[in-house]
């Protein structure tokens, strides 16, 4: 076997519309150069019935604030936090990932904001120094009411590692958080809670911004993106006016819309539904707005991401294999692989198919739970 080569054998290797078992598949020099049925034409790694699936494809996850503010007042060494951030998702099976960086700042908010540029930068530098594991993109979250979001995305869209410019609007009393108390309970549950007045005061002045910035905002951001031919998504759609503009606008991916009628109207108009993993895992909203099963099961659910649990993406694409009839194991694989490389133009991954990128994940099933016990990106083992 040449260096550059890597022999999987005595797999079930699940393609983008059938399973193979036995298979096998052969990646050299990172790409993926042969695959078949029966036994491996060489020796490789008999993988004893294990399954073979295409590495998955995150498209929103927000997790890497997580290990730079780990505890209240705990700063971390922002590269110490993207190499640990990056090693977990590659343990999870995770080969490329758009880090899903908020592009605004608000005042009183305790999370992690206004720093894209700054872990853009870093996150550059990892990959420039072959630190990272996982092929990393970029994602930019702008909360459109915000007053200087426009500009703060501006100057980072240029990047070529952008691929996905989302909408979002966390107003409250609207969108995710139509139910006010909602929000509150969001963020008097965290770790660094607000008190009640401090909430008050943050709310009203979300109000404010919105409508003193949010409709011009909007415009000059869909504007943006489209100049620089970046992919749109929008965000917690709840209405059918939501989803009427979503689809005018050219949006590519909807992100968790929150009611039924709005995922069926933009999934009809070809815009592909998002739905977070977690939700599917645990088997309602933390929000309480609909259920991704609901949608699994009216067959307009395209896409799963991990959102804050970079673990759940696995477990929920085989979850919609084994509860949903309707939903073949390739189908499933294919909403956390195939679909979101595709919609965000990254047409050379997310498949086992000749001529793909190398990116792999060897699951094995313990009772019911996938377990990603290796995983190869481009041929090379990264966990």
């Amino acid at each position: 076997m040449p260096p550059d080569s890597l022999v999987l054998a005595n797999a079930r290797v699940v393609l983008a519309d059938r399973v193979v078992e036995p298979g096998w598949v052969v990646v050299e020099d990172g790409t993926i150069a042969e695959f078949g049925e029966g036994a491996a034409p060489e020796k490789g790694l008999d993988l004893a019935g294990d399954l073979v699936i295409p590495g998955l494809v995150e498209l929103h996850t927000d997790n890497l604030e997580a290990h730079v503010a780990p505890r209240p007042g705990v700063r971390w060494d922002t590269l110490a936090s993207v190499i640990a951030y990056d090693a977990q998702l590659a343990t999870c099976g995770i080969t490329t990932v758009l880090d899903s960086l908020r592009v605004w700042r608000e005042e009183g908010d305790q999370e992690v904001g206004g720093e894209a540029a700054h872990f853009a930068d870093t996150i550059h530098d990892a990959r420039m120094s072959d630190l990272l594991r996982a092929d990393h993109f970029l994602h930019l979250r702008c909360e459109v009411p915000m007053p200087y979001v426009v500009s703060e995305a501006e100057s980072l869209i240029g990047r070529p590692e952008v691929r996905l410019v989302s909408l979002m609007d966390h107003t409250p009393g609207q969108r995710q958080f139509r139910d006010e108390k909602k929000l509150r309970e969001y963020y008097l549950g965290k770790s660094r809670a607000a008190t009640e007045a401090e909430l008050d005061a943050m709310f009203e002045t979300r109000r404010r911004h919105s409508e003193l910035h949010g409709e011009q905002n909007y415009r000059d951001l869909v504007a943006l993106a489209q100049r620089h031919r970046r992919p749109l998504a929008s965000h917690d759609d709840t209405s059918e006016e939501h989803a009427e503009q979503a689809v005018r606008d050219g949006v590519a991916i909807a992100e968790f819309p929150t009611t039924m009628e709005a995922a069926r109207r933009l999934h009809a108009a070809g815009v592909k539904v998002m739905m977070g993993a977690p939700n599917l895992v645990r088997g309602a909203s933390h929000s309480g707005n609909v259920a991704s099963a609901e949608l699994a099961r009216a067959g307009i659910l395209d896409v799963m991401s991990s959102d804050y649990v970079p673990a759940s993406l696995l477990i929920a694409a085989f979850t919609l294999a084994q509860r949903f009839p309707a939903i073949s194991l390739p189908g499933a694989v294919a909403t956390v692989t195939k679909t979101p490389a595709e919609a965000v133009g990254l047409g050379d991954r997310g498949e086992i198919a000749v001529g793909k990128r190398g990116d792999l994940v060897r699951v094995r099933m313990n009772r019911d739970m996938p377990v990603a016990v290796t995983v190869w990106r481009q041929g090379r083992r990264v966990a």
